[in-house]
């Protein structure tokens, strides 16, 4: 490189030249300020003082338990809502009330909202030659409310229910007739609006309660017909007279099919007891005869007086004999009566049978009894719900009917709004104020014709001096140096950077003016140096400010892409040798951040931890080269992933509480992308090699999105060890 330097032509601006001429002018600039200041204190002085009032109003719900409607609830109340308040605002300034008030006010005969009657000859002039439209094309009605409007504001105030309504007039009793004004016809229009509804529900409601009336009777006559025709009784229990006989003689038959089971079973033991010539002691009927018991009591009397007699008397005597011929006839009589039990019991059987057959044939003729009357209870219960349902909403009406006549009657219709703050008629005028404006005037005039004297002093040429440089010399030509950062000595020249980012080597020249040459070759991380200066933080910066600002998560951001993800490697990194865990959480497509610290391999990572195919302790690596954790992109299917990003909230809390910091690289990516990745304590930063607009974009959409402290970082200019160690930041 060669070439000649001159400096002969070029010319330096002498600032104590150009400053002193403000002391040398400092009495026209002081003159010309009094003149502006006085003007303005006339013009202030002359102006027509305006005064403002203002009436304050809140919406709100003006019922109360004891006079809301019944069956009215908090969802049936008005929307009270930030577009109700707002909707509000428009109806207080619609043109129907300012018509009311105008005309109630009288503002018409008023010059100031007359414009036709007070133009000056200015406006006139323009009317003339036309750049002006003329105020008496207007009806006097639009002219009117034009200027109203001008002098009228109304607006909500933020996060309330309250509506100011602000209005200013040369007149201060005006001034504050006009905002109550407006308020009483909003609040009278309200109440109209109410009475109105009121009447058109009660008109609405009238034809149709007595067309109800009618249906309700004409149902309940078809339920009544329907059920004479079809013969359907209702029992106990409102149920059908044949379903509940069906029901009794069920029960009915039950009973008499155990009791002649009962009886057979009976008669079949005495049958055989009789036919064995065994005890028919241990047959319960048997017993329960009454004869039976008395002969067997006579028994036992006889066995006894024998047994007593025995004693005295031998066997052959008349006596005993006489008392065992009367105990064998009790045996007889026994048999006898046992035998007549067994023939009851053979009765009481039969007549069991009869009877059951007799309730199985009825049983079968109300079976299909109760069939018809459950098809034709299918036809009485649709009949009966109509009239049920015609019914419920004849009264729903008729309550209904009720209120809103009582209501209309009593004239009682709250208006959900009340005004809290009516004005009142203002003692000091908002416009002009005199000081503020004759200081403004001095300050400004001031400022302005000093940048008028310093200005035609610098174009003048008299600030301008010739600027000190070398003399004129040839430039010897200095091959460029060719080596790697890596490579150089520990003798070699200083490093530094130049202004565009690049690392340089110091050369001297023949003048004495050392010229920077970049080196041909750096470091990968640093490569793509940018064409001018950036405006972010340095690597060491960013980790100190994390570190300080006690940051639990750092998203960065790549617009650049792949180039710059690096960004956040080396934070990662840099805050990990200060003795914190932390991890880094690799979100780009295509693993730039993971690659470079696990030597490039594939790895379980994100993708699989999102997709349920891998655990917390699958996925998390150690960096080769620092004291770093890092989480990789991952093996699986990223749609497949991705349609489990909403566990990702769970997994940022789960790492920040595991890591004093977790760094997740985003890529280019914009607010909306990264909201699941904000928790408390979060940091955003923009990486960047070259600054340039696209850069100042996605910032500025970021703060838009509602993060308003992003950092811009660069990795240019960061200090790269020349060889890795273990254990250290290595690039």
């Amino acid at each position: 490189m060669s070439g000649v330097q001159s400096t002969a032509g070029d010319v330096d601006v002498d600032l104590g030249h150009l400053f002193a001429s403000l002391a040398r002018n400092w009495l026209r600039l002081l003159l010309v300020a009094l003149a502006v200041t006085g003007l303005a204190f006339v013009l202030a002085s002359l102006a027509t003082p305006h005064y403002r009032a203002e009436t304050r109003l809140l919406i709100e719900t003006r019922e109360s338990v004891f006079t809301r409607p019944d069956g009215s609830g908090e969802n049936e109340r008005p929307m009270l809502d930030e577009e109700g308040v707002t909707s509000q605002v428009e109806v207080i300034g619609s043109t129907d009330i300012l018509k009311q008030v105008a005309k109630q006010l009288d503002l018409a005969s008023r010059p100031e909202f007359d414009a036709a009657e007070e133009m000056s000859t200015i406006s006139r002039f323009l009317v003339i030659a036309g750049l002006k439209a003329d105020p008496n094309e207007m009806p006097p009605e639009e002219r009117v409310l034009k200027a109203f409007r001008e002098q009228l504001t109304i607006y909500r105030v933020e996060k309330s229910r309250v509506i100011v309504i602000q209005f200013s007039s040369s007149d201060p009793k005006l001034a504050a007739e006009v905002p109550n004004a407006i308020a009483d016809a909003y609040l009278a229009f309200q109440r109209t609006s109410k009475l109105e509804s009121s009447t058109e529900a009660t008109d609405w409601l009238k034809p149709e309660i007595a067309d109800l009336n009618q249906r309700v009777k004409d149902a309940e006559a078809r339920v009544a017909s329907f059920r004479s025709q079809s013969d359907l009784l209702i029992g106990q229990n409102n149920s059908a007279l044949a379903t509940q006989q069906l029901s009794e003689l069920s029960s009915e038959l039950s009973r008499v099919r155990a009791n002649r089971s009962a009886a057979e079973a009976t008669a079949q033991s005495v049958r055989q007891a009789l036919k064995n010539g065994g005890s028919i002691d241990a047959v319960p009927e048997v017993l329960s005869s009454g004869l039976i018991q008395r002969l067997r009591e006579r028994q036992i009397q006889l066995r006894t007086d024998i047994a007593d007699l025995s004693t005295t008397l031998l066997p052959n005597h008349p006596r005993i004999k006489a008392l065992n011929s009367q105990l064998a006839d009790l045996d007889v009589q026994i048999r006898a009566q046992a035998e007549k039990v067994l023939a009851g019991l053979v009765n009481e059987a039969a007549s069991a049978d009869l009877r059951e057959k007799q309730l199985v044939a009825d049983l079968n003729r109300l079976k299909v009894e109760s069939g018809r009357v459950s098809e034709e209870e299918v036809e009485l219960r649709a009949l009966e719900r109509e009239a049920a349902a015609q019914r419920a909403l004849l009264e729903s009406y008729l309550t209904r009917y009720r209120e809103a006549s009582s209501r209309q009657d009593r004239n009682y219709l709250p208006v959900d709004a009340r005004v809290f703050s009516r004005a009142i008629v203002p003692s000091e005028s908002y416009f002009p104020k005199v000081m503020p404006i004759v200081g403004a005037a001095f300050v400004g005039s001031l400022l302005l014709m000093a940048i008028f004297t310093l200005l035609r002093e610098l174009f003048s040429g008299r600030a301008m001096r010739p600027a000190a440089g070398s003399r004129v010399s040839p430039v010897t030509q200095v091959p460029m140096p060719v080596r790697r950062a890596a490579s150089l000595p520990d003798e070699a020249e200083p490093r530094s950077w130049d202004d565009a980012g690049e690392p340089v080597v110091a050369v001297e020249y023949e003048d004495a003016q050392p010229e920077v040459q970049p080196l041909d070759d750096e470091e990968p991380l640093v490569a793509a140096m940018p064409a001018k200066p950036h405006a972010g933080i340095s690597i060491e910066t960013a980790a100190e400010r994390l570190i300080a600002g006690g940051a639990a998560r750092a998203i960065f951001i790549s617009p650049e892409g792949d180039d710059a993800a690096a960004t956040a490697v080396l934070v990662a990194r840099e805050v990990a040798d200060t003795g914190l865990r932390v991890l880094l959480l690799d979100l780009t497509a295509s693993g730039a951040a993971s690659r470079p610290m696990l030597d490039g391999g594939r790895y379980p990572g994100i993708t699989n931890l999102l997709a349920s195919e891998a655990q917390f302790s699958d996925v998390i690596r150690a960096d080769h080269y620092s004291d770093c954790d890092v989480m990789p992109v991952g093996t699986a299917d990223p749609a497949r992933a991705m349609r489990a990003a909403d566990r990702l909230p769970i997994i940022m809390e789960s790492l920040t509480t595991a890591y004093d910091l977790v760094v997740v690289e985003c890529g280019p990516a914009d607010a909306d992308e990264i909201r699941r990745l904000v928790g408390d304590g979060t940091e955003v930063l923009v990486s960047f090699l070259q600054h340039d607009d696209e850069i100042a974009d996605v910032a500025d959409g970021l703060r838009a999105g509602g993060y308003e402290d992003v950092i811009l970082v660069t990795p240019v200019g960061h200090d790269l060890p020349t060889t890795p160690q273990p254990t250290r930041s290595a690039a």
